[in-house]
């Protein structure tokens, strides 16, 4: 199946902004240039850049000319719960290290999360996580133990745990997500080549499934240098109707 002219312009563009072709603060070609280069209409190169503007990799519009922007690619949030979707949509390429992967019991506060008596065994995983070969964050996993001891027959550092986990029939539905900041612990510091006490993004993380068990506590830290997220809400327009709220999460 052939891909639209508009969607390969923008794969095209997104591909040269990922490589660095084109450069952080750098103008995008014109679309007079961009029309003669892809052999398409100048409606198709608006809307390609539309899209990347929408992701968050160039700014400007309204008369002013687009540039890349330093921060990148938006994470919607039907991806939020896996690094590795995420950074194949935006066309980066993830990867992992598996540090830690282990049988134990549950500390308190992944105990209170998953509903468990602390001290219960809950398999832990500790993974660094990079985009492009560089650190980007340090993922720490508990899952409850019939769903992590499926783990010890995959391997960690060769694909999504999610995307894994539900291939063998694991349901997890939906995700609680909060975002706040730490200071690097020594662990954090050592995997993400920072110094003690530098500043990162906290996502913890509650996964559940259909029923509402808890199968999964997280805490995901990123470098803010490499990773931002943003919100973005719209005021709704008729009566009775909840306001549209969206988590995206950015490279830059």
């Amino acid at each position: 199946m052939s891909v639209p002219m508009n969607v390969a312009v923008a794969q095209e563009l997104r591909q040269q902004i990922a490589d660095g072709r084109l450069a952080v603060g750098q103008q995008i070609p014109s679309e007079t240039v961009l029309c003669a280069r892809f052999g398409a209409s100048r409606g198709t190169v608006r809307a390609a850049l539309a899209t990347l503007r929408h992701e968050g990799l160039i700014s400007g519009g309204r008369g002013r000319s687009p540039v890349v922007r330093e921060a990148v690619a938006p994470q919607p949030f039907e991806t939020f719960m896996s690094f590795t979707a995420w950074a194949e949509k935006i066309g980066r390429t993830p990867g992992q290290h598996t540090i830690e992967i282990a049988r134990r019991g549950a500390s308190a506060v992944a105990a209170q999360t998953l509903g468990i008596g602390e001290g219960d065994p809950v398999v832990d995983v500790l993974r660094l996580r990079t985009l492009d070969g560089t650190p980007a964050m340090l993922e720490r996993s508990s899952f409850i133990e019939p769903v992590g001891r499926l783990l010890f027959d995959f391997d960690p550092d060769h694909g999504s745990i999610y995307a894994y986990l539900m291939s063998r029939g694991v349901d997890l539905s939906e995700g609680r997500h909060t975002i706040d900041a730490v200071a690097a612990d020594e662990v954090d510091a050592m995997h993400l080549d920072i110094e003690p006490g530098a500043p990162l993004l906290r996502e913890r993380r509650r996964a559940v499934d259909s029923t509402g068990a808890c199968l999964e506590y997280a805490d995901d830290r990123y470098r803010p240098d490499r990773v931002a997220f943003t919100i973005d809400n719209a005021q709704p327009t008729g009566v009775g109707v909840q306001p549209d709220l969206r988590i995206i999460k950015e490279t830059s």
